[in-house]
């Protein structure tokens, strides 16, 4: 394009601006219905509160109300030929009626009926014997990527959803509905989808998250309908009953999953590094990708890579497109097969918003060639939009449904702008060359342009679109997304071209089709070691940790502003985009530098169950690890410690201290290890006794030191020096009075001193322990104490806290315990939190002393003098 063309672009789209909500009232309408839908969900999920609104008994009548004078006006303007029947009158009264839709549908969707299964289950657990059919296929969690999955006792659990048919009462079985996620403690092999079965078990409602940054399965179930969960003891409290006969539909969906299964994997060894990546991209089910793998991908971006969206309906329609192009057939025959080939694709994938949303939009695509018609793209995805909340509302809580409209949205509207400016500076620098007479440089300029530039705008507007929702959920930033996401995109396009191809001659060429596996996998190996190689650079990706709301709209703001506002005088938009960039980088910056150059200090006890995680955030940015472990929670560092260093925005561990060899202190640390870099380990001496010794303490320094980590010995004269002090108590290298203390009274015991404050971490020192440390510092005093032992009756002394006069006590224990422990605390002058209570327990204390305390779970907040 020259710079006359450009310049009269230019001037077009100047004079045109004003006129843009003309144009999107008359060629895109569903936009607005679209986004008054959106908004009537968002009103009536605030009104009924965090619960998603289940207790509600009466139906809305002032949305109806409304509703129906919306609709009663839009007919009016429908049947009169005024000025009144404008687009844009008609487009504002369609965003009102859909507005009051979605605020109708939410409440239908939260409503229990009156057999609902979530009337019969309140606030504690219930024995039940129900019955229902299997709708999904029973799993088996083998925590078989946790490092210390073996010392756990029992078999594998194993899990499926149940849709419930019936509920035996008191007079006999009765109807019920709703579905129900059922957890059986051993592994179930001989159940699948379709099965009728009868059930005892203990039926309870999910519990929310209780730590910052824990994945919420509570409320990511409610999303879905399901609130209660079915606790087995065994394969032998699940009864199967006489099935009956399976629906036709459902019968077709299993079959063409499995025969699409083995097409694509038959001929491909289980054993394959590349095999869970293969299935995650053509058939959309991720689970047997390893954590290493998906870390890499979220770290660079791509993660939306393994998640089947529009590039994959796009690859498999222009498979489709090409092969019945090359048989002869016309233009609307060739649409009528990809419409079948997009449905016979969606009975394989699993029903994720990306997926259904790109099958609509493939759909009107195909339906649009068929009708002879012109598919407006906003139109497309606001109808998208439309089907899917109708169906569901509370998908539009959900962080998949939000990154993939956020980033087809993102490409529609950002793409032709980048790619405008691309193309201008190439041809700006191609010209120069020229000038120059340097006309093969200009040549291979102007070449290369053409092949990476829409590729390039295409990868920016999509993470300009979902950038905001990152880093609002992930509490990252990543800058080189787009330049990653060009750089894979051939082998991206290669695997799924191959991947789709191998499918389909599965059936005409099965020998052709195991060749193509070989191919197919092989990529899919260059395509895992690309992704960990891009994560591996620093700046690939920036943690930040949580942000306010307010920082990701105005994020939102600026960018709209930025591409779409129109000035007359373009100094006026350069000094506003300017100053809002300032801003936006000042305001991110100050988060970040907050939470690395603190001035106060802050303790975390996360809620574990039995266990213990203390991090404490140093005032000047140092941050030390106090055990991480739980007894019964499996996987604990990937699924508690490492998401609340993310949402906290740490991205190293200075220390880490273990206090002894028990495992509900040490089994989550391989997991925070991986997941952020760790600059030293200590123990105290009794550690390295039982690790020569004992398993768990032993595989611990193996797994370390192979890691490239050495633990060191914690000395008695042990002190971390700084504006917070930490002192190691106990051991003590002085003679103690008495024999041979226990593994539990061996643990170590540290004080940690700050701005005239004290707060001393107990660990599981006993009884014997807690005497001798009084013996041996006689005035011993701290304000805030983590009790001994998760704080057990049956080992602390009574004299041990009152000797201390504690005005804080924290309990890190499990619901068990914290039921006895309440009943009777040791020390009444005293305010105790426990975390199955409470949930994490923070601990800021400030430059003057003034000490407050947060809870997670029950959001009190208390401050001492």
């Amino acid at each position: 394009m020259d710079p006359i063309q450009r310049k009269l672009a230019l001037i077009d789209k100047q004079l045109a601006g004003g006129d843009f909500h003309k144009r999107i009232t008359t060629t895109a309408p569903l936009v607005f219905a679209a986004v008054g839908l959106m908004l009537g969900i968002l009103l009536q999920q605030a009104f009924s509160g965090p619960t998603g609104g289940d207790d509600i008994s009466r139906f809305p009548w002032g949305w109806a109300a409304l509703l129906g004078a919306c609709s009663l006006a839009a007919a009016v303007l429908f049947a009169t030929d005024n000025r009144y029947s404008r687009p844009q009158v008609i487009a504002y009264t369609a965003f009102i009626c859909f507005m009051c839709l979605g605020a109708i549908r939410v409440v239908s969707f939260n409503r229990p009926a009156s057999n609902d299964i979530r009337r019969l289950v309140g606030s504690d657990p219930r024995l039940a014997q129900i019955r229902g059919v299997i709708v999904t296929k029973p799993y088996v969690q083998r925590h078989e990527q946790w490092a210390f999955a073996r010392f756990k006792p029992g078999d594998p659990t194993s899990g499926f959803y149940l849709k419930l048919t019936e509920v035996k009462a008191v007079d006999g079985w009765a109807k019920v509905r709703g579905m129900v996620r059922v957890q059986v403690d051993t592994p179930i092999l001989d159940l699948k989808p379709g099965d009728y079965i009868e059930a005892y078990c203990l039926l309870d409602r999910f519990k929310p998250a209780t730590n910052p940054g824990q994945f919420d399965m509570a409320k990511h179930l409610a999303g879905r309908g399901v609130f209660i969960s079915a606790s087995v003891e065994s394969r032998g409290g699940i009864e199967l009953l006489e099935t009956p006969p399976t629906a036709l539909f459902t019968r077709l969906k299993i079959k063409v999953r499995q025969v699409a299964a083995e097409a694509l994997l038959g001929s491909v060894p289980p054993d394959e590094p590349g095999r869970g990546l293969v299935e995650a991209l053509l058939l959309g089910y991720r689970g047997d990708i390893d954590s290493d793998t998906y870390r890499a991908f979220k770290r660079t971006g791509l993660l939306h890579y393994v998640s089947l969206s529009g590039t994959h309906f796009g690859v498999l329609i222009g498979i489709v497109w090409w092969l019945g192009k090359t048989a002869g057939l016309t233009k609307r025959s060739r649409a009528a097969v990809c419409t079948v080939a997009i449905a016979v694709f969606l009975l394989v994938v699993p029903a994720q918003a990306p997926t259904t949303r790109s099958g609509i939009i493939a759909w009107v695509f195909c339906a649009s060639v068929l009708l002879r018609r012109h598919a407006n793209p906003f139109n497309t995805l606001s109808l998208a939009a439309i089907i899917l909340l109708l169906i569901r509302p509370s998908q539009l809580f959900a962080v998949d449904w939000q990154l993939s409209f956020a980033c087809v949205l993102g490409i529609l509207l950002f793409t032709e702008s980048i790619r405008r400016r691309l193309d201008e500076t190439a041809d700006g620098l191609a010209d120069e060359l020229d000038y120059r007479r340097f006309w093969r440089a200009a040549k291979i300029i102007r070449k290369l342009a053409g092949m990476v530039v829409l590729p390039l705008s295409v990868g920016f507007g999509a993470w300009l679109g979902g950038a905001g929702i990152l880093l609002a959920c992930f509490y990252t930033i990543t800058p080189m997304a787009s330049i990653w996401t060009l750089l894979v995109l051939p082998l991206m396009g290669a695997i799924l071209t191959l991947g789709f191809v191998k499918i389909i001659l599965f059936f005409l060429l099965p020998t052709v089709s195991a060749a193509l596996g070989v191919v197919v996998t092989g990529l899919s190996d260059v395509f895992i070691r690309a992704v960990k190689l891009f994560a591996d650079v620093d700046f690939t990706g920036i943690m930040i940790g949580h942000v306010p709301v307010w920082l990701v709209v105005f994020f939102y703001v600026f960018i709209l502003l930025a591409f779409f506002a129109h000035f007359r005088r373009p100094f006026i938009k350069k000094s506003v985009c300017t100053v809002m960039a300032a801003m936006l980088a000042a305001s991110i910056g100050g988060i970040k530098w907050q939470r690395t150059h603190r001035g106060e200090l802050i303790l975390t006890c996360l809620d574990v169950s039995h266990g213990q995680v203390i991090f404490a955030q140093l005032p000047g940015g140092g941050n030390i690890l106090f055990d991480a472990g739980s007894l019964h929670i499996s996987d604990p560092g990937r699924r508690i410690v490492a998401p609340f260093l993310d949402y906290e925005g740490i991205s190293r561990i200075d220390t880490v201290l273990i206090s002894h060899n028990d495992i509900d202190h040490i089994n989550a640390i391989p997991e925070v290890v991986e997941h952020l870099p760790v600059g030293r380990i200590y123990a105290n001496e009794a550690f390295f006794a039982d690790a020569e010794e004992r398993g768990a303490a032993k595989f611990l320094g193996d797994y370390l030191n192979k890691a490239g980590m050495k633990i060191e010995r914690v000395t008695p004269d042990f002190d971390l020096g700084g504006k917070t002090r930490i002192k190691s108590l106990w051991p003590d290298a002085r003679p103690v009075a008495g024999g041979q203390f226990s593994e539990n009274d061996r643990s170590l015991v540290l004080l940690v001193e700050f701005a005239g404050r004290r707060i001393l971490l107990c660990s599981d020192i006993e009884k014997p322990a807690q005497n001798e440390i009084l013996r041996l510092y006689p005035n011993l005093r701290a304000d805030i104490v983590l009790a001994p032992h998760h704080g057990s009756i049956r080992t602390t002394d009574t004299d041990f806290l009152q000797s201390l006069d504690p005005g804080i006590v924290v309990h890190s224990c499990g619901r068990s315990e914290y039921e006895t422990q309440r009943q009777t605390e040791h020390d009444q002058s005293a305010r105790h939190f426990y975390t199955p209570e409470h949930g994490a327990i923070t601990i800021r204390i400030r430059k003057d002393g003034l000490v407050r305390i947060e809870t997670a779970a029950r959001r009190d907040e208390e401050s001492r003098d």
